[in-house]
C-alpha cells in the first residue's frame, strides 16, 4: 500500500512537544522535524503546516508556512483579532498591563475587542469610557446578560480570535457561555493572592458555528507581562491610536510626548482628549523601551517570518 503524501493543515493544540494538526480528513498527533529546533523555530498554535502522515493517527510536521503575525504570549500565530478580557473587579483591572497588551495588538496590526466582565458586581463606566474614548470597541458582560454574550459572539464570526487577560477575569467562563460545547474548566479567585488560579494550561483552538475560531489561553500575572513583546521607543507612539491626530504637530522633531514643551499630545492630555491613565502607560512603556538594547528587540528572525523549514 502506498504511503500517504504530505498534506496541509492547521495546528489547533500543542502540549508537551506534541502538536495536533487538523487536516481536511483527520486530526494528526505530530512531532516537528529536528531541523526546526536547529533553526530556532518552534511551531505555534494557529500555524498552517505541511505534515507527512504516519501510522495510527500520527505524523510529522515538515514545513511551517509563512506567518501573517505571531505573538510571544499568548504563543499563537495568524491572528485576525485579539479579545482582551478584563474584569471590573475581583481581580481589579490593571490598566498598565491592559495598555501594554493593546499596544502589542496595535504593533501587530490586528483587530481588537475589549470585553469587561463582572459588571453585575462592580460598575465599570469609567473603564469603558477610557477605552471607547481611545477608539476601541468595548462590550460589557455580566451574569445572566445574554445580550453582551451575543455581541461578543457576533464579533468573532469568520475570524481567528484569541482571548487573553489576567488570570481570574473570566475568559474561560465567557467562552463556555458563547458556546456550551467547549466545557472549558474554570476556577475561582484565590483570596490569599487576590488573583485567579490558572485553569487553562495550554493554547487550544475552538470552532464556532458562525465560522469563527477562538482560542482560550493561559492567564498571566502582572509580573509575567514583562515576557511579552518589546516595542522600539520610536514606534511606540503609533501603538496608541488616540495620539494619531496630534503626531507631527509637536514643536520639536523627535518629540517623545513625555515632557517636552510644545508637545501636541501633552496639550491634548491637558485638554482631556487623552485619558491620563493611557498617557501614564505610554510614558512607562517609553521609559522601559529606552533601556532596551538593539539585540533584545525582535528582528527579521525565523520566528517572526515563519521561515520554512524542510528536511525532505
Amino acid at each position: 500500500m502506498a504511503k500517504p503524501g504530505p498534506i496541509q493543515g492547521r495546528i489547533y493544540k500543542g502540549i508537551g512537544g506534541l502538536y495536533y494538526v487538523k487536516t481536511p480528513s483527520a486530526v494528526l498527533e505530530c512531532q516537528p522535524r529536528g531541523i526546526f529546533r536547529r533553526q530556532g523555530v518552534a511551531p505555534l498554535v494557529g500555524d498552517w503546516v505541511t505534515v507527512e502522515p504516519g501510522q495510527e493517527g500520527r505524523g510529522q510536521i515538515v514545513e511551517i508556512h509563512p506567518r501573517r503575525n505571531w505573538f510571544v504570549r499568548p504563543r499563537v500565530a495568524n491572528l485576525d483579532q485579539l479579545v482582551f478580557v478584563v474584569s471590573s473587579c475581583d481581580p481589579s483591572p490593571n490598566l498598565s498591563v491592559l495598555d501594554r497588551l493593546i499596544a502589542i495588538g496595535e504593533y501587530k496590526k490586528v483587530e481588537m475587542l475589549l470585553v469587561v466582565t463582572k459588571t453585575d458586581l462592580c460598575q465599570a463606566h469609567e473603564l469603558e469610557e477610557i477605552y471607547r474614548g481611545a477608539g476601541f470597541t468595548v462590550v460589557s458582560v455580566c451574569g445572566g446578560d445574554e445580550e453582551g454574550v451575543r455581541r461578543v459572539y457576533d464579533a468573532l464570526a469568520g475570524k481567528m480570535s484569541v482571548f487573553t487577560g489576567n488570570s481570574g477575569v473570566g475568559k474561560s467562563t465567557l467562552l463556555n457561555r458563547i458556546d456550551p460545547r467547549f466545557t472549558i474548566p474554570t476556577g475561582d479567585i484565590s483570596k490569599k493572592l487576590g488573583r485567579g488560579r490558572h485553569t487553562t494550561r495550554h493554547v487550544e483552538l475552538y470552532e464556532l458555528e458562525n465560522g469563527g475560531i477562538v482560542a482560550d489561553t493561559p492567564g498571566f500575572s502582572a509580573i509575567e507581562v514583562e515576557q511579552f513583546e518589546r516595542i522600539r521607543k520610536e514606534e511606540l507612539e503609533g501603538c496608541f491610536r488616540e495620539f494619531a491626530p496630534y503626531l507631527g504637530l509637536c514643536r520639536f522633531t523627535g518629540c517623545s510626548h513625555t515632557k517636552e514643551k510644545g508637545c501636541a499630545v501633552l496639550e491634548a492630555l491637558r485638554e482631556g482628549t487623552i485619558a491620563p491613565s493611557r498617557h501614564e502607560s505610554y510614558v512607562q512603556m517609553y521609559e522601559q523601551a529606552r533601556q532596551i538594547k538593539d539585540w533584545e528587540l525582535p528582528g527579521n528572525d525565523s520566528q517572526q517570518s515563519g521561515k520554512r523549514g524542510t528536511n525532505r
